[in-house]
């Protein structure tokens, strides 16, 4: 594995290396708006790395590891990120949209605003990680354990928590129209903010004598 570190690299560049022959790892480097779309980074590492507006529409980044890296607003719309490891990043405001991540591992990172939508997500692992206002509907988290998410004002519609278990998040003010949480285990998250139309899509989760309480005092009931 060639390592190229505090390079500034644009779309020729990253080609050239590619051309080389065999993964890289870039640590330190400045990816900033650089179009890097329909390339193939399998097996890449990228260590520290601005990703800044970084254009990587339908590109293959299967097996690829990202530790720390910053990446607002970088566009990864059809990428594979199939068994990719995201660490301690910060892809806030990013677009998944339509990209594929199955078995990749999300942890520690901000994803505030990123958009998932029509993403390819069998059994991805998020951990530890924000979507406040992430865009995730009609993902499947069934039989999962969610550990530490922060779900808050994101768009849940038609998600699928069935018989998941979430382990200290936050649901709180997310739109939850249709979502399934049969069977879901929610005894330590924070469901506040409900409205009295989604509170259905709760029909069948398990949840707290406590929560239960806070939860008709959401919907303008009083327990007595």
């Amino acid at each position: 594995m060639t390592i190229h570190t505090e390079q500034t690299l644009d779309r020729a560049a990253i080609a050239a290396i590619i051309k080389a022959g065999g993964p890289a790892q870039l640590v330190s480097c400045e990816l900033d708006e650089a179009d890097l779309s329909r390339l193939d980074f399998t097996g890449w590492s990228f260590d520290k790395c601005s990703l800044k507006r970084t254009n990587l529409t339908g590109s293959n980044l299967e097996s690829t590891v990202w530790t720390g890296c910053r990446g607002a607003f970088a566009d990864f719309r059809a990428a594979d990120l199939t068994e990719a490891k995201l660490q301690s990043c910060d892809f806030n405001n990013a677009s998944f949209r339509a990209a594929t991540l199955s078995s990749a591992l999300i942890r520690s990172c901000k994803m505030t605003g990123a958009d998932f939508t029509d993403a390819k997500a069998l059994a991805v692992t998020f951990e530890e990680t924000l979507l406040i206002d992430a865009k995730l509907p009609s993902v499947s988290f069934r039989k999962l354990t969610l550990n530490r998410l922060d779900f808050s004002r994101a768009d849940l519609r038609k998600a699928d928590f069935r018989d998941a278990v979430l382990d200290n998040c936050s649901l709180r003010e997310a739109n939850v129209s249709d979502a399934k949480f049969q069977g879901a285990d929610l005894r330590t998250t924070d469901l506040g903010g409900l409205k009295l139309q989604d509170a259905r899509a709760f029909r069948g989760a398990v949840i707290s004598r406590e929560q239960a309480g806070l939860l008709l005092a959401e919907l303008g009931l009083t327990v007595r």
